[in-house]
């Protein structure tokens, strides 16, 4: 038997895409501007921002919703807490004020965007986790 996909699903799942592109476009920035991540950096943007939301949204579609909605869920939590942290608070080379002229606007745009697609993500996911659970 199938079962239907909630709205608030399907939004979370195109949060999830966007999400995707945007941090391929933010890659990119980084590469332009030459800032390089260390490896345990790099270890956390593979698994937990790139690979964990796509792996979330098929356990999610394909098996349990609700464990897939507290993956993402918590990839995108732990997305955005790293981003801020990198991006904005600790003032090091992935901090977008050291950025140079001419790949700061992109750098800052699509750091500033992750961060707003991943908290409003976050706690999408969270809300359709515990609607999943009520309905269980």
């Amino acid at each position: 038997m199938s079962r239907s996909i909630s709205t608030s699903e399907t939004i979370l799942a195109w949060v999830v895409i966007l999400h995707l592109a945007l941090s391929a476009i933010h890659g990119l920035a980084h590469a332009r501007a030459k800032v390089l991540l260390t490896s345990a950096s790099t270890l956390f943007v593979l698994a937990v921002i790139i690979a964990a939301p796509i792996v979330g949204l098929v356990i999610q579609r394909a098996f349990q919703p609700r464990t897939g909605d507290f993956i993402i869920a918590l990839s995108l939590a732990g997305a955005f807490l790293f981003g801020v942290a990198n991006h904005f608070l600790i003032h090091g080379a992935d901090h977008v004020s050291q950025i140079a002229q001419p790949q700061r606007a992109l750098f800052g745009i699509t750091a500033a965007s992750l961060a707003v697609t991943e908290f409003f993500g976050a706690i999408l996911a969270f809300w359709c986790a515990n609607r999943a659970r009520r309905q269980s």
